[in-house]
């Protein structure tokens, strides 16, 4: 028998407009699985409401590299480090020590039934599993780069976010599905070197896998909700350039620092 469906959410960044319509079409779905692959709060919004969500909602999570900005450790050694840019500045001053300490306790990575959750790859959270950087933009990576960074997992599924670009590779035995995100559909960065990453349209994304003894099925999905209310929060909060990226789902920047990734 198939096992239950399982509801993949990646980098919702604070956005709780985004994150209650995607809890609303799971609910409607039926959908009672659900995981979290990180990059929780960080964002230009009041994160207080998404981590109440996400608190309540008690999902398997794993920490994104921006949770661990936000709390101050390094992905090897959890050591203390600052908050590094004006968006976690900002996030980290509304939270309260509980929300940070729930950030705190996220695991880098996790395994749930027989998938493994991861938010980059699974040993570096700052690293893309399925994209590559090229020419200023994304692309998918060869079948050997994705082995190598994969190493010896046994899990036959993997999920992983970071980019915020809904991907599927199919490995051998191995399903790696990249749910894009909840709450940020555009962004630009500078690591590993200057890119934007556009989806090209305001949805708040997902994944639906539903697993079964000889092969997985997966629903990528992309759901309509009130995202020029959003990109005016963060305006009014003073970040213009995530105002764009949310509302347009396109980049005009060709590099920022301290992106959304």
């Amino acid at each position: 028998m198939d096992c239950e469906p399982i509801a993949v959410l990646s980098d919702i960044h604070g956005n709780v407009r985004a994150l209650d319509a995607v809890l609303g079409e799971i609910a409607r779905r039926g959908i009672r699985r659900v995981v979290n692959l990180g990059d929780c709060l960080y964002g230009p919004f009041d994160p207080r409401p998404a981590a109440e969500r996400l608190m309540g909602l008690a999902a398997p999570t794993v920490s994104g590299n921006e949770d661990r900005i936000l709390v101050g450790t390094d992905s090897a050694s959890r050591t203390a480090a600052p908050p590094l840019s004006r968006v976690a500045r900002f996030t980290r001053a509304r939270l309260e020590p509980r929300h940070l300490a729930w950030l705190g306790s996220l695991p880098l990575t996790s395994i749930d039934g027989d998938a493994l959750l991861c938010h980059g790859t699974p040993t570096d959270d700052t690293v893309y599993l399925l994209s590559r950087v090229s020419a200023g933009a994304l692309a998918m990576r060869s079948g050997g780069e994705i082995d190598a960074l994969l190493g010896p997992v046994a899990q036959r599924l993997v999920f992983c976010g970071h980019d915020h670009t809904q991907r599927l590779a199919v490995r051998g035995e191995k399903l790696i599905v990249n749910p894009g995100s909840v709450g940020c559909p555009a962004y630009a960065d500078d690591v590993p070197e200057d890119h934007v990453v556009e989806t090209a349209s305001p949805h708040a994304r997902f994944a639906v896998v539903r697993p079964g003894r000889g092969f997985h099925a997966v629903e990528l999905i992309a759901v309509p909700y009130d995202a020029p209310a959003a990109a005016a929060e963060a305006r009014a909060n003073g970040f213009p350039d995530w105002a764009g990226w949310i509302a347009t789902g396109r980049s005009e920047e060709r590099a920022k620092k301290g992106g959304a990734a």
